[in-house]
């Protein structure tokens, strides 16, 4: 809805107000292709596109043309007609790329997850050497 602008108050009280902005004029957009559908009952409201409505309210707003009209038929009249001329496929269209199955074992590649089954059994020797009798030849506290 921005077209790549942001929002550039210095507040957060106007912040708020632009984004109740934003979320209220998403609203009434929504509305108004709801209200699109009146009598049409045929048409899901899934095949109503927001990119369509948004340019025809944003075209109505600055033209100036039927803002106060006299009644709510008008009222919806540009933005029903963009929407009702541009309505999105009935289907959901097919995917281009078939899904793929990831590797359930590993995510680090073909050969991750192969450890070997069998358990290595490793001896450790060592050697522990008395201090008792080290440096000093102090007998150890």
């Amino acid at each position: 809805m921005l077209d790549g602008r942001v929002l550039r108050s210095r507040s957060i009280d106007g912040l708020d107000q632009g984004v109740y902005a934003l979320l209220t004029a998403y609203q009434a957009l929504v509305r108004a292709g709801d209200d699109a559908l009146t009598g049409r009952p045929d048409i899901p409201m899934e095949r109503i596109s927001f990119t369509v409505l948004l340019p025809a309210a944003t075209d109505t707003v600055t033209a100036s043309h039927g803002i106060f009209p006299s009644t709510l038929v008008h009222l919806v009249g540009t933005i029903r007609r963009a929407a009702l001329g541009d309505l999105l496929p009935a289907h959901r269209r097919q995917r281009v790329k078939a899904r793929t199955r990831k590797n359930p074992t590993s995510k680090y590649g073909p050969n991750a997850g192969q450890h070997p089954h069998k358990a290595h059994n490793y001896t450790v020797r060592t050697v522990v050497a008395s201090f008792a009798h080290g440096l000093n030849s102090r007998p150890w506290p």
